[in-house]
């Protein structure tokens, strides 16, 4: 867990209410970090419905795999989650520790194995001591209540500063539902569906192909829009559960007019979730959004984005508040995306600094220099080529993250 909170953190962590259905228990088992919780359980009622996104890496850690195995029942009791260890690339192990770790879980639930979800968080490559959680599981099975999201969130940190969540309340035809959700995340994070975790739940009642695909689409424009270092976490997890407690007819199709609604909601809590991933970079002093409009197509457009936001050249200038526009340049032009350099255009804030392939004849360096001061850096990219547009949100890269990298395992 970081020490120094991030200067981009929110003042205090939101107020998320009780979701019905669910209830949240941490515990200390000792994974790795001494005198903090590092165990969240979260258990929901029968008839959850769950869907999940999870990384694109090759090389995948055991909780991962335990999830796509079980997500196509689409029924989901609990919520198992660790940090401090990834239980990744830890071979048979690591297949044992999850197999014990859902065992655990659902004999304290009363309920069966595959209706157990599993997260792990940490260290790559070291194995995970799954009979640390026999102390701890029936404990949390019994000490649950439905207004512990601000613990919940704490205890799946690692070298995060602050925890992360975010709430929605929308009206589904005169039924009030409920959306909560917490994130976990601050390096190797490029989300590509970082160590991210994030885990929502909703009280509506939503059966599981609908959840899965308004996840899936909300993943698109909201974790995978975010980078801190360009590096793909073997963890990456994003898991909705949809307890159906609140009431009202399900909705069980897309067609159902409830569902453009519920999904707007939804996608505004990832997207927060996701900047918060990003404001908590390590080493982080300044939150940047990148946009990129005239490309191709939207693909394009969110490829030049990564581009950008991924650059090292481009994150130190902004560390060290230059407002050196010839990296963006060279970003854009070897992202392998169409681009035309005399019809390009480039923003920082409301400032055009370079326009037709060249400097704006009314650049004006200190004014620019001045704005580069912000906690908050804004860049817009033109390239005058078509409809398609992107949006990326990252942070600068300072020393303080490679202190806190090359001494992570220490």
């Amino acid at each position: 867990m970081g020490g120094k909170i991030s200067p981009l953190a929110p003042e205090r962590f939101p107020a998320l209410p009780p979701v019905a259905g669910v209830s949240i228990a941490t515990a200390e088992a000792g994974i790795k970090y001494k005198n903090r919780t590092d165990v969240l359980l979260m258990t929901f009622a029968p008839g959850t419905t769950v869907a999940g996104v999870f990384t694109t890496s090759k090389c995948p850690s055991a909780a991962v795999d335990w999830c796509r195995t079980a997500l196509p029942s689409g029924k989901a009791r609990a919520l198992v989650v660790n940090s401090g260890n990834a239980n990744a690339f830890t071979g048979k192990k690591g297949r044992e520790a999850t197999k014990l770790t859902a065992e655990l879980a659902a004999k304290a639930l009363g309920c069966a194995e595959d209706e157990i979800f599993l997260a792990s968080t940490g260290v790559i490559g070291e194995p995970l001591d799954a009979t640390k959680f026999a102390g701890v599981m029936d404990t949390l099975a019994g000490s649950g209540v439905v207004d512990a999201w601000e613990a919940a969130g704490r205890a799946i940190m690692t070298t995060d500063t602050f925890p992360k969540g975010a709430t929605a309340k929308v009206d589904l035809d005169g039924v009030q539902v409920t959306i909560c959700g917490i994130a976990k995340g601050a390096g190797m994070i490029a989300p590509d569906m970082a160590t991210m975790l994030s885990f929502v739940a909703t009280d509506a009642p939503i059966s599981a192909p609908v959840l899965q695909k308004l996840l899936s689409r909300g993943t698109t424009t909201s974790f995978n829009c975010t980078t801190v270092d360009g590096d793909t976490s073997t963890s990456d997890t994003l898991m909705a559960f949809a307890t159906g407690s609140a009431g009202g007819r399900p909705i069980e199709s897309d067609n159902d007019p409830r569902v453009a609604v519920f999904a707007k909601a939804l996608d505004g809590v990832l997207e927060d979730l996701a900047q918060q991933v990003a404001k908590d970079g390590e080493g982080a002093t300044k939150f940047v959004t990148v946009q990129v409009q005239g490309a191709e197509n939207d693909a394009a457009a969110r490829k030049i984005g990564l581009s950008i936001a991924n650059s090292p050249l481009v994150k130190t200038a902004i560390a060290g508040e230059d407002a050196n526009w010839g990296r963006i340049v060279m970003a854009v032009g070897k992202a392998g995306e169409a681009a035309d350099r005399d019809r390009l255009a480039i923003w920082f804030g409301d400032i055009r600094v370079a326009v037709d392939g060249e400097r704006d004849p009314g650049y004006d360096e200190a004014m620019t220099s001045a704005y580069m001061k912000n906690q908050n850096i804004d860049i817009r990219v033109d390239l005058g080529l078509g409809s398609g547009k992107g949006r990326v949100w990252t942070c600068d890269l300072t020393a303080e993250y490679i202190a806190i990298n090359a001494d992570y395992r220490s």
